[in-house]
């Protein structure tokens, strides 16, 4: 195998991937970095200008081509930085990453120091530009217009000019400027004669994986090479080489040593069992936020809002960024991944998209100078200031609060402070080893070498440096315990690392312990899987919800919605015919080991938390590494260079040999020792290219990822390119939710026909209306230039409610609602209010609501109205608007993909939502009461005095009386949520006061909501069952059912229970005795199983139980068809039968058993049903309330049930004598078998603790 073969074929079992190094060009000179967005006020020594890379080797690798933009911009994020020697020159360290097109990173790690410039042309055009800036600045003609030229001077024609000559000036040209004398006082100022320019330069390191403290050492053992008195050992390119080409990865559980240019250099990574790399020090972001900010925002990144860090260093970016996404294991963050955003990447704060990004603070920059154009889903955070704000419906973690204690007690082992506000910043890379003896001293110590007496004497070496005087300590002892000191806090580092993460990760997995219960696997093969995905779910959401603990599911609701919980299921799906990603395997073991050695399965079903039990194994595995080496990779050595390559200046970075770093060199006195690394590598290589090609085939399977490589390119095209596709993926969005919406809301309706099984709660319903909202303000915050407060969709809405009241000023008070004038003629069933009067009925609402609280409550209300889609089309019709509130790229003026976006949401008419009443449960609610009677005898209406009294799930209105000669009324009173009944009564004055209902309309003039309550009675005294005062059960209407008869399609009732029938008494009885037994069991047994049904469903979609008992096909109307069937005739009371009339008999009689003697069984009389029969009888009938015939029946049933009797009074109804005389022999109720089967029915609901309503039970005293 040639040099070059070997090089590029283990290119991906290599350390690093490339050496890069940045700075400036002196050939081309200086170039003002445009994008950096600074002002030409300020001197030119302190403006940012471009920076190139230099150097970088090798050229490119196949899997990981070289980007050399992205690169030069994430090293230099602010371009070049000049200082002269009055500034500080220390050199500073950062890190950053990358994103590849098959998904995987690559880690920058970056060290920045300033070379002195010696370029005369660079120091000359310094010089010319410090001058021009000096007189335009500071000339007494420009002092006196200093206001009026600082607006414009970013534009003036000097200024614009004075750089574009920079790469042409020379010495002569310098001259003929006006010297400046007096500039010595200025700040910023550069003259050459007395200043020193010096340049920042950029020493880059490009590894496959985080190795941070092995790249940070190597790089600052290089810097410190360049700045020494004496030359390195051997020429720079033998330590680059051997670093690129070499030194390959540290086999998985084991430890790599490999040399730098001062000294050995250790990195490890960990085994198969244990949690993946992650070097970024922990306890460095938590002492900076603080736990209850850190969880605060890994509980942001876990829900995928946008996460904004804002820090001065860009280090602190970083660190913060990997250990919030280091911490999402076994998760993987699915969206843009940016921890260092330059200048020229700002627009993608336009994002529409979950981000987590990293911002770096300017000089004296507030946060309130910020523009961000999406602020109602953004997580800010504030490494510097110690502050996160998160977005204001935030969930807990679950068991958060002992979560942070773990985390807390952790930090405190370690000797941090929990709550954070450290300031300490970065560590100064230190020297190392100066001395080859220290050096050999120290390999030794690492890997165990040293014998007792050898060990001892260095004990005593380093015994005696402690023992001698800080100024009397020798420089060996002070390198060397500085050594020991470096070390250890590595060590402790990497410790507390672990055991922090082993804390979140016990956590997840006591949440997902037992998730793989939960995967839906439908399809039989891959390709079928892959052609329906976006209609299957592979999760089953509703049951694994439903074994959580109640506390919980505010977080899990919203974490089962995200593409990364998505993309984790998806994982588990494929690996039916493919191998499983690495991460979800190490997961899936870890689970299977804790339910082999768990003992406490009480403990765990119980859900008490329980603290993390590995952390000191992890640690102990970790140290063990770390102390000893198990391999050490070739030394660095000469290479084939000629003489005079390689020269050391001291405090200049040498110009590196491109024909012995562009590739891999295999010289014959090194072959022998390459060997057998290579054959290894070899090994290692096919494995890896084995598990590469695994791992595109799965990139194929997964969803598809963002080319973040491409969101590093600012140019004008790529950033085009970049928001067209923000747009297409907004589109695709709203698709994908309108869509899961629909399926589940409709497979929610279907259960409630008893079609289907229950699938989805409202708490998993809230939370798709949530991501509704987000997505709306993630697309009306796109591209967006003009804002009011924290919301986009808010703020467009003020703007166009201003517009239109200047337009047109309104004819009424902004407090009238203008509701009380509304006419019956304008609308029989739906009150539908237009865009700006929901917007004020919002602004009026008492709830003290943000900005981004009144945007959700109007979608919301939007929502619930079916009015969505036409008041968002509405909206948009103000193009002028549009266009002053937005720059061009955004996605509201995309005009074809924005009309698709409405349709999308068009489609959500089809469906009833409540989400608005059932949210905002405290609010006032307008209601206007219609009763409409038989149209034969409406006017017997103009006599009656009629009330009601309408109760809901919220609550009820209080009694309303409605005045004479009128059939409505409009009443405000606190939102009743969805309406169940309705009470309505007279008071019997006049001498016509009965009436023929036939039903009461209630509208909700907010939502538009339209509640039938069928009545098909009479109402009065001497009429029917002489009823004064009836229990209404209502329905919900669908929008406009009647005024858009065959033109509407609405879906089933919100309630899922059929109306009450309009039953007429004024028939004879013969149809409903001739009733069929056949249909009559099935009525009972159907009702029966509806309740069941009922008290199956989650609480919080069980609705109203006074439907299913005393609504059409519910239990009170199924019992009262069973009791008319085979009764004998009707003329035994009076003209109509009523099946109280029946009742009350029974009790006449038993009451009076013992003094005529009719039964034959008298221990029947004294049995505890039959007395407690009586006595709820005639407690009913001793009630003030004048609920008719009917009525008592009604409230007879509903009792008992609620009292588990019924079972026991229906046996008790059949063995009576009066029965027999009063039913024919083919009634049911004198069936044996009939009765016991019924009475077997009703029992099984003595189960269920039924709850009724106020309505239906008042004024019974029992």
């Amino acid at each position: 195998m040639s040099g070059s073969a070997a090089a590029t074929g283990s290119a991906s079992c290599r350390f690093a991937h490339y050496f890069v190094v940045c700075g400036v060009d002196s050939e081309t000179g200086l170039e003002p970095d445009d994008g950096a967005g600074e002002a030409f006020e300020q001197s030119p020594i302190r403006r940012s200008f471009k920076s190139k890379v230099l150097v970088h080797y090798p050229e490119s690798t196949d899997r990981n081509p070289f980007n050399k933009d992205a690169v030069n911009m994430l090293c230099l994020p602010r371009g070049l930085s000049f200082r002269t020697q009055a500034d500080g020159l220390q050199p500073q360290f950062h890190s950053f990453t990358m994103s590849f097109d098959d998904g995987t990173r690559s880690y920058g790690f970056v060290h920045t120091f300033y070379e002195e410039v010696t370029s005369a042309q660079i120091i000359t055009a310094m010089q010319t530009l410090s001058q021009m800036h000096h007189v335009e600045h500071h000339s007494p003609a420009s002092a006196s217009s200093s206001s009026s030229s600082s607006a414009s001077s970013a534009s003036s024609p000097s200024t614009s000019s004075m750089d574009s000559l920079v790469s042409s000036l020379g010495e002569s040209d310098a001259e003929s400027l006006p010297s400046v004398s007096g500039c010595q006082g200025c700040s910023g100022c550069f003259d050459p004669t007395r200043d020193t320019l010096f340049v920042s330069k950029a020493l880059c390191l490009l590894t496959p994986l985080p190795f941070l403290q092995a790249a940070r050492q190597f790089l600052s053992q290089l810097h410190q090479a360049v700045t020494s008195h004496t030359p390195p050992p051997l020429p720079l390119e033998s330590y680059i080489h051997n670093i690129l080409y070499e030194v390959p990865l540290p086999p998985p559980g084991r430890s790599l040593k490999f040399h730098g240019v001062q000294g050995p250099i250790l990195c490890q990574r960990p085994g198969p069992g244990e949690l993946p790399l992650g070097e970024y020090p922990l306890g460095e972001a938590f002492s900076l936020l603080g736990v209850d900010n850190m969880v605060k925002a890994l509980t942001c990144a876990l829900l995928e809002t946008q996460v904004l860090l804002y820090s001065h260093d860009y280090q602190r970016l970083m660190t913060v960024s990997e250990c919030i996404t280091t911490l999402l294991f076994p998760f993987q963050w699915q969206h843009i991944y940016l921890p260092i955003i330059s200048a020229p990447l700002h627009h993608l704060l336009d994002a529409p998209v979950p981000f987590l990004m990293g911002f770096q603070r300017r000089d004296g920059a507030q946060q309130s100078s910020l523009h961000f154009p999406h602020e109602a889903n953004l997580c800010f955070v504030d490494i510097d200031n110690h502050r996160v704000d998160a977005p204001e419906d935030l969930p807990m973690f679950p068991e958060q609060t002992e979560l942070i204690q773990e985390l807390s007690e952790v930090l405190l082992r370690f000797g941090l402070p929990p709550q954070g506000g450290a300031t300490t910043e970065p560590d100064a890379t230190s020297s190392r080893l100066s001395s080859l003896v220290l050096e050999d001293l120290m390999e030794d110590r690492r890997n165990g070498n040293l014998g007792g007496e050898e060990l001892a004497a260095l004990e005593r070496l380093q015994a005696l440096a402690h023992r001698c005087g800080e100024g009397k300590k020798s420089e060996e002892g002070k390198v060397l315990e500085r050594v020991f000191e470096e070390e250890e806090e590595e060590l402790k580092a990497a410790k507390l690392n672990v055991q922090l993460r082993e804390v979140f990760a016990g956590r997840f997995a006591a949440m997902f312990g037992r998730y793989e219960d939960f995967v839906i696997h439908s399809a039989l093969d891959l390709d079928s899987w892959l052609s329906n995905r976006e209609g299957t779910f592979n999760f089953d959401k509703g049951s694994f919800l439903s074994v959580q603990p109640a506390a919980h599911l505010h977080f899990l609701s919203r974490f089962l919605e995200t593409s990364m919980f998505s993309s984790f299921v998806d994982g588990k799906v494929i690996s039916r015919w493919a191998d499983r990603d690495p991460m979800q395997q190490l997961f899936d073991s870890r689970l299977e080991r804790e339910r082999l050695y768990d003992t406490d399965e009480e403990d765990s079903r119980s859900g008490r938390y329980r603290k993390c039990t590995s952390i000191f194994e992890s640690a102990q595995a970790i140290e063990r590494r770390l102390l000893k080496a198990d391999h050490t990779a070739i030394h660095p050595h000469l290479l084939d260079m000629r003489i005079g390559q390689g020269r050391h200046q001291q405090g200049y970075f040498p110009k590196l040999q491109a024909d012995v770093l562009a590739q891999g060199q295999n010289t014959n006195k090194w072959s022998s020792r390459v060997t057998a690394s290579r054959r290894s590598d070899a090994k290692r290589s096919s494995v890896t290219e084995h598990s590469g090609a695994e791992h595109e085939q799965r990139q194929k399977h997964t969803l598809a990822k963002k080319n973040q490589s491409k969101l590093l390119d600012p140019s004008p095209q790529a950033v085009s390119h970049t928001h067209r596709e923000f747009v297409d993926g907004l589109l695709s969005e709203c698709r994908l939710k309108t869509k899961r919406m629909l399926m589940e809301r409709m497979g929610k309706e279907s259960v409630e026909l008893g079609q289907g099984e229950a699938g989805i709660t409202g708490l998993q319903e809230n939370t798709l209306i949530h991501g509704l909202c987000d997505l709306l303000e993630r697309t009306w915050g796109h591209g967006l230039q003009l804002k009011q407060g924290k919301s986009a969709l808010w703020s467009h809405l003020l703007h166009y409610q201003a517009a239109q009241v200047k337009a047109e000023p309104p004819a009424e008070s902004p407090g009238c609602t203008g509701l009380e004038q509304r006419s019956l003629d304008e609308g029989p069933l739906i009150l539908r209010g237009s865009l700006i009067h929901d917007m004020r009925f919002i602004q009026t609402m008492s709830e003290g609501l943000s900005e981004v609280g009144q945007a959700r409550a109007w979608i919301h209300l939007a929502l619930e109205k079916k009015m969505l889609s036409q008041h968002l089309k509405e909206l948009l019709t103000n193009q002028q608007l549009l266009r002053l509130l937005y720059k061009p790229h955004a996605f509201l003026l995309c005009e074809e993909e924005r009309e698709q976006f409405l349709f999308h949401l068009l489609s959500l008419n089809t469906v009833d939502y409540l989400c608005f009443s059932r949210v905002f449960t405290s609010i006032s609610i307008p209601y206007r009461v219609v009763i409409i009677p038989m149209k034969k005898l409406s006017i017997a209406m103009a006599a009656v005095n009629p009330w009601v009294c309408v109760s809901g799930e919220l609550g009820d209105s209080g009694l309303r009386q409605i005045s004479k000669n009128t059939q409505e009324i409009f009443f405000q009173c606190t939102n009743l949520g969805r309406l169940s009944t309705l009470q309505l009564g007279t008071d019997n004055s006049g001498l016509l006061a009965k009436c023929l209902i036939d039903c009461v309309m209630v509208y909700n003039e907010i939502t538009g909501h339209t509640y039938k309550f069928p009545c098909g009675r009479w109402l009065g005294k001497g009429v029917g069952d002489g009823s004064l005062e009836r229990v209404l059960i209502g329905q919900l209407v669908s929008p406009g059912a009647e005024e858009e008869a065959g033109r509407w399609t609405g879906t089933p009732p919100e309630l899922a229970s059929p109306s009450q029938s309009m039953r007429m008494v004024l028939g004879s009885l013969a149809g409903r005795s001739r009733m069929q037994s056949a249909e009559v069991h099935e009525d009972v047994r159907e009702a029966a199983n509806n309740l069941v049904k009922y008290f199956h469903k989650p609480e919080q979609e069980r609705g109203n139980v006074t439907v299913l008992l005393c609504g059409e096909g519910g239990l009170v109307p199924a019992l009262e068809n069973f009791l008319l069937h085979g009764i004998k005739s009707s003329r035994l009371f009076q003209r109509n039968v009523f099946v109280w009339d029946f009742v009350e008999k029974v009790v006449e009689s038993i009451e009076t058993a013992d003094q005529t003697g009719e039964l034959h069984c008298p221990a029947l009389t004294k049995s505890p049903p039959c007395e407690l029969m009586c006595h709820y009888v005639n407690a009913i009938n001793a009630s003030p309330r004048n609920i008719g015939k009917e009525g008592k029946f009604q409230l007879f049933v509903c009792l008992g049930i609620r009292d588990r009797l019924l079972s026991h009074w229906l046996p008790l109804l059949a063995e009576l004598p009066l029965t027999g005389r009063m039913y024919e022999d083919g009634a049911l109720l004198r069936d044996c078998a009939a009765v016991r089967s019924f009475s077997r029915i009703l029992h099984t609901l003595n189960e269920f603790t039924i709850t009724l309503e106020t309505a239906l039970v008042k004024g019974v005293e029992l």
